[in-house]
């Protein structure tokens, strides 16, 4: 029997370092080739580490919220043959996960314990879905390889089989009860670079708001004539495309608005192309994938890209390549998006357009009041590059667009 020692790889574009998010084994676990030893988060994107060989599990090195340097042994398995390391010292427990401490509820009748069971195999995905469900993956029989539990095998449970499942739901309390305890939670993983992204922008950024009401009447005509007679091999088209594309057409007047700016350096990069990130809220957090050369799409290919970025962020399989180089930014909350919002610009870039929800309400055309559906854009720029009457310009650029969306196909 040999060690093999599994190094943090280099996953590439100059990454020295990455933040270790959660491990997917422990010692003593038997893995096999290619198995998902743990997930790590780079500036951008989730990456999951496979095991190169088939062994068992003798020794973690790290814990949930640590940074590793690339090349760094995080992880050692008992292996036939030689293996590529000597042996190490007497392999230690692995770091234990810092855990939150149980949230205590005041309840007239206790819930029955759960038994305890192993980490269980599972995909990220896999297991935001059962948190989302509030499944325990301990409790649930895995039908794929080494017995990972699958999409399926959570489908196939439901609450009538509370006797194999437990649900972390508060126990239903009586009206007048306090509430008791306290929750600690480890901010890692995306979250911790939402957080850090966040504050770096806003501490940067010398951000200024612009609101701009559209009338959306005619756009919404349009929308729904087009989504009426599309073809069946074309997508259904959101509001999105439409904004994108009324952004790049707009875009080429204001240059400074399409860039990025190194602060550090001085230097503001200017881009032809237009890259339109779109803010997706995932089950991790907020991640910006990226329309690529938004400004050479018509509105379903844009439709189509756009439903492609956020299946895959959603899924946490989106690619760092997917989540990079964006221009410019569009975020929308949908019909949740209320009246007005002040967006984070998304650091380095210099303007981020926010979409606010579309309501009918009357308005005075000609003289007349009448019913029309409107839309409020919601804009932040960043004031050291972009002058105050050049992002208002911009606004109205874009909702000329809008309000006129026949424009947006004349060459």
């Amino acid at each position: 029997m040999g060690t093999y020692a599994i190094k943090m790889p280099d996953i590439g574009e100059g990454i020295a370092e990455v933040e270790l998010v959660q491990w997917h084994v422990k010692p003593g676990d038997v893995v096999a080739e290619e198995q998902i030893l743990a997930d790590v988060m780079t500036d951008k994107a989730n990456v999951e580490i496979p095991s190169h060989v088939a062994g068992k599990v003798v020794e973690l090195n790290g814990k949930p919220g640590d940074v590793i340097a690339v090349g760094t042994v995080i992880i050692r398995l008992e292996v036939e043959g030689k293996g590529n390391a000597e042996p190490g010292p007497e392999p230690k427990p692995a770091p234990k996960a810092a855990q939150p401490p149980p949230l205590t509820l005041a309840s007239s009748r206790s819930a029955p314990a759960a038994p305890a069971s192993d980490r269980p195999l599972a995909a990220p995905a896999v297991r935001r879905r059962a948190k989302e469900l509030g499944i325990d993956l301990g409790h649930v029989s895995g039908s794929g390889p080494d017995g990972r539990v699958t999409h399926e095998d959570l489908e196939a449970q439901s609450p009538s089989r509370g006797a194999s499942l437990r649900f972390n739901v508060p126990a239903r309390q009586a009206l007048g009860t306090p509430r008791t305890g306290e929750e600690t939670v480890p901010v890692i993983g995306l979250r911790r670079k939402i957080a850090e992204k966040m504050q770096e922008s806003k501490r940067r950024i010398p951000h200024f708001a612009y609101v701009e009401e559209v009338d959306v009447t005619a756009l919404e005509e349009l929308r729904a004539q087009l989504n009426k007679r599309r073809r069946s091999e074309r997508g259904h088209l959101t509001l999105l495309p439409f904004i994108i594309r009324a952004m790049a057409q707009a875009l080429p007047g204001f240059p400074e608005i399409n860039a990025r700016y190194d602060d550090d350096a001085g230097v503001l990069t200017r881009y032809n192309a237009v890259h339109v990130g779109i803010a997706t809220q995932t089950p991790g957090g907020l991640v910006v994938p990226v329309v690529r050369n938004a400004e050479a799409r018509d509105l379903w290919s844009c439709a189509s890209e756009v439903a492609r970025l956020a299946e895959l962020a959603r899924a946490g399989k989106a690619a760092r390549e997917d989540l990079v180089g964006s221009t410019i930014t569009l975020t929308s909350l949908g019909p949740l998006g209320g009246i007005v919002t002040t967006p984070v610009i998304n650091y380095p870039e210099v303007a981020i357009v926010g979409v606010n929800k579309v309501v009918e309400r009357p308005v005075v055309r000609g003289g007349a009041i009448v019913i029309r559906q409107m839309m409020n854009l919601s804009s932040c720029f960043d004031h050291r590059i972009v002058d105050g009457l050049r992002a208002a310009t911009f606004i109205q650029a874009v909702r000329a667009c809008l309000e006129s969306p026949a424009t947006m196909f004349i060459d």
